[in-house]
């Protein structure tokens, strides 16, 4: 586990520029909201998942959350079809802000292309990325 400033980052995982990752185990991923993300929404109080069956586009909008801050949107990070939706986390969204790369994954697709895997970060290109999301939210903030 890799910890850039007080976010976690998993190495194993790919990582989408609106703060999702994605975990590729051969032609499924998982796919959830990163520690940064999450953290910086504040308490999850209602999500909504993208439809099982349902075909994503990468870089698309497949679902909503809100906070009492914002209402923030979930991307597809690669295209695909949606095989499971994260029923606990529909129940209980805090399961992402306690857990958010475990049992508060958000759902699983079946890729349909894993050549869009390389318009996903992984490493230190996503260690990197995340430094500069960093520095950009604590500009915004002053």
């Amino acid at each position: 586990m890799t910890k850039v400033e007080d976010y976690d980052m998993p190495e194993e995982l790919y990582y989408h520029q609106e703060h999702m990752w994605a975990k590729v185990e051969g032609d499924k991923v998982k796919v959830g909201l990163s520690d940064f993300s999450q953290k910086l929404a504040g308490e999850i109080s209602y999500i909504e998942m993208p439809e099982e069956g349902g075909q994503v586009n990468q870089d698309k909008v497949v679902g909503r959350y809100e906070t009492g801050k914002w209402l923030g949107k979930i991307y597809a990070p690669v295209s695909g079809e949606v095989i499971s939706i994260n029923e606990d986390a529909e129940d209980d969204p805090t399961l992402i802000n306690k857990d958010p790369y475990g049992e508060g994954w958000i759902f699983e697709m079946k890729m349909s292309d894993s050549a869009e895997l390389a318009n996903l970060m992984k490493g230190e290109k996503a260690v990197e990325w995340l430094k500069g999301e960093i520095a950009k939210h604590a500009k915004e903030k002053k």
